[in-house]
């Protein structure tokens, strides 16, 4: 049995020094004299019998074996090595580092080329590799290849959809590659029954093409790309995407090949974006998880708070939930594109962003589309829980969108009347503000939503529940918003944020439509370094902050954080609103949401320029309002100021029992508390909707009931506001 070193491996000795075993991936060295003798002889042609010949009389038997034995040892050495071209040498020692056998020399290829894609380059490419190309004319054309390369130029083209149904109909693998364009794409490499599917990418993908969705449908036909490339570039994506299929041939297998490969040929730099298979793809999954999902009852299990400090009081950290879900951000196979600083106005206010909120409402009394939350935002008292709320809202928002495979049930409301809510009891609209009615009459989806008070599924909407639903004829201006909406560590996490959500709003609707005035809360109280940097932050800006407490009668800690410029006449006044068991928290998601609005107004000059914002209704607001016309904006001189001690709180480790407390608090109130599971199964984060019918949105929603009830209740008026003196201004947020 002859022996050599493999053939990725040369050896060279330096007498008296060491022996250097030199690789592209480093340089081993062996400090052993028997090791310098026996190296050079290692060259593939000799048996130990010939070894032991040859390195006497320097060394003896015992040594060759032991020289023999660290090498091998090192995994350094072939056995009967095969005699080689050099080309065919090279070729063998790139399959040794990829741990791999190689392909065989008959191994096969179909091009396929979709679209305005070049079948003929990448044939050509497969050829100059070595592999065997299977062409439509060939004998054995019918026969089935290794592998089948496809080519298109829009990973998109609805073609594909057909090419993924074929491949997975004959069970063989076949790699998507886009080779033009200035940035082509490798991959995925799909094994029909073993990760994911084209229609898993083709989802993802759509999620980032809005407009290029919405033109495609309009034409009836795919968006052409006009051509930008040039012979080296599509040379490069060709040979890009035959090495792939090289690689896959020769048995080598890593976890990118789930994904997609770009390289950008003008920066010369590479990314990969992982793919995972969707469990609910009703092309490789399984299509009624979702439906499952919602039509069981939601259960509340003991949930320790893993961390009570700051935005805490969660069942994971916030290092833990990015590490959990970052695999999510990617413009191709991602959920979110990308998440991002602020970076207008100073670091330290954590504003971030993260893709297009699916949220925005249309204009109007319809709801406030204002630029300032077109996108996903994220804030927090440092750049991590910013960061981290970003790429959870964003989640958030996208699991709130209506796929298709959500329970539904069409029917009238006069024939669901007995188990369904009245969407009117949530929405909270008076007549006279013009919405289109409701048709009671009219058959339209409903989706269950369970009862955690009645221990029983209810009926709502669909139009009601999620983003985009179907709009059919008699759903009047029955919508979704993200009121309640909201993501957790957990299930029981989710539910606790999406209730504070639907309190924090309550409370502002009430402060802000009846214009009353409240106590402002003592910052210096708090015992929190971070308010006192925000202060200071904001007075670097031209800026003054304050806190007002408009705590509801519900007694959950909830502010509402004002902020204005006071070196110029208009005062560019914002806010901020947290709720929270824990007054700390909430007064510092107020400060925090706050410092999330500043980078639109962060750069204005004293001519009225720098607004980061196009919104007319938005500018308006900046340039035109004060709070000397605006009264309830600014603490109630005569009420003495609101610090810890003013608020009952008993803090809980278990969020099992905030949510019995959120339970027993509605109940008390007799409200229900509805929840919706929008958990998507491919993305994992928990996200719930919470509805409290009756409990009022912020936007402008004039129903009568506890926008003009409570504050009569609670001693801040001595009669209900009328309709006509409610506050004109929209909340904006």
């Amino acid at each position: 049995m002859r022996m050599g070193f493999k053939e990725h491996l040369r050896a060279e000795v330096v007498p008296g020094e060491a022996t250097y075993v030199i690789s592209e991936r480093g340089i081993t060295a062996f400090d052993d004299a028997r090791v310098a003798v026996v190296a050079p002889l290692l060259d593939g042609t000799r048996d130990f019998r010939s070894l032991v010949a040859d390195a006497s009389p320097h060394c003896s038997p015992t040594d060759v074996a032991l020289a023999i034995g660290r090498l091998n040892e090192a995994d350094l050495l072939n056995r009967d090595p095969v005699r080689a071209t050099p080309t065919a040498a090279a070729a063998a020692a790139y399959w040794e580092l990829a741990g791999a056998p190689g392909p065989l020399s008959l191994s096969t290829v179909r091009v396929r080329a979709v679209g305005g894609a070049d079948a003929r380059s990448a044939e050509q490419a497969c050829t100059a590799s070595g592999l065997l190309v299977r062409e439509a004319t060939d004998d054995d054309a019918d026969a089935p290849a290794d592998l089948t390369l496809v080519v298109c130029d829009n990973y998109l083209d609805p073609e594909l959809a057909e090419v993924d149904a074929e491949q997975r109909a004959a069970g063989t693998p076949w790699l998507l590659a886009k080779p033009h364009g200035t940035t082509p794409w490798i991959g995925p490499l799909f094994r029909p029954g073993d990760g994911p599917c084209w229609q898993c990418l083709s989802h993802r993908l759509s999620g980032h093409r809005g407009a290029e969705t919405h033109l495609r449908r309009a034409l009836g036909r795919p968006v052409a790309h006009p051509p930008a490339e040039t012979p080296a570039s599509l040379l490069l994506g060709n040979q890009l995407a035959v090495a792939e299929c090289v690689k896959w041939l020769g048995g080598h297998r890593h976890p990118g090949q789930d994904g997609v490969l770009t390289f950008d040929t003008f920066s010369l730099t590479t990314r990969v974006h992982p793919l995972r298979a969707r469990p609910q793809c009703s092309g490789c999954g399984d299509p009624g998880l979702v439906a499952r999902r919602v039509l069981a009852p939601v259960t509340v299990t003991s949930r320790p708070k893993a961390d009570l400090t700051g935005s805490g009081h969660r069942s994971a950290t916030a290092e833990q939930t990015l590490r959990r879900y970052e695999h999510l951000i990617s413009p191709i196979t991602g959920v979110v594109k990308a998440v991002q600083r602020d970076t207008r106005g100073p670091a330290g206010l954590n504003s971030f962003r993260a893709g297009h909120n699916h949220a925005r409402g249309p204009r109007g009394l319809t709801g406030p589309a204002s630029e300032l939350r077109s996108e996903s935002g994220g804030k927090g008292m440092t750049e991590l829980d910013a960061r981290v709320g970003a790429l959870c809202e964003s989640l958030e928002r996208h699991s709130g969108m209506y796929e298709g495979d959500e329970p539904v049930v069409r029917a009238s409301w006069r024939e669901v009347a007995d188990r369904a809510v009245h969407p009117a009891d949530c929405q909270l609209y008076d007549p006279r503000q013009g919405m289109e009615p409701f048709d009671e009459d009219a058959p339209v989806d409903w989706t269950p939503v369970w009862s955690l008070t009645r221990g029983e599924h209810r009926l709502l909407p669909t139009a009601l529940l999620y983003f985009d639903a179907p709009r059919t004829p008699g759903l009047g201006h029955v919508r979704a918003d993200s009121n309640g909406n909201a993501a957790g560590s957990s299930t029981e996490d989710a539910i606790v944020q999406g209730f504070l959500e639907l309190v924090e709003r309550d409370a502002v609707a009430l402060w802000w439509y009846n214009r009353t005035r409240h106590a402002a809360v003592d910052l210096d109280a708090f015992d929190e370094p971070w308010i006192g940097r925000m202060r200071e932050l904001h007075a670097s800006l031209g800026r003054e902050v304050w806190v007002l407490d408009v705590t509801a009668d519900f007694g959950i800690p909830t502010f509402a954080a004002v902020t204005r410029r006071t070196d110029k006449p208009a005062e560019d006044i914002l806010f901020g609103f947290g709720a929270h068991f824990d007054p700390k928290v909430a007064l510092c998601r107020a400060l925090a949401e706050a410092n999330q609005m500043m980078p639109a107004v962060a750069e204005v000059r004293a001519d009225g320029t720098g607004y980061g914002c196009r919104d007319e209704r938005l500018l308006h607001w900046w340039r035109t309002a004060t709070t000397a016309a605006h009264p309830y904006l600014l603490p109630d001189q005569q009420a003495p100021l609101r610090g810890p001690g003013d608020f009952a709180y008993a803090p809980r480790t278990d969020l099992r029992d905030d949510v019995a407390a959120i339970g027993a608090a509605v109940r008390e109130r007799g409200l229900e508390l509805l929840v919706l599971d929008q958990t998507r199964p491919d993305v994992g984060l928990p996200v719930v909707k919470v509805i409290v019918p009756g409990m009022r949105h912020f936007w402008d929603r004039f129903a009568p009931g506890r926008l003009f009830d409570v504050p009569v209740s609670l001693g801040r008026r001595s009669a209900p506001t009328p309709y006509e003196e409610l506050n004109p201004v929209p909340l904006f947020l």
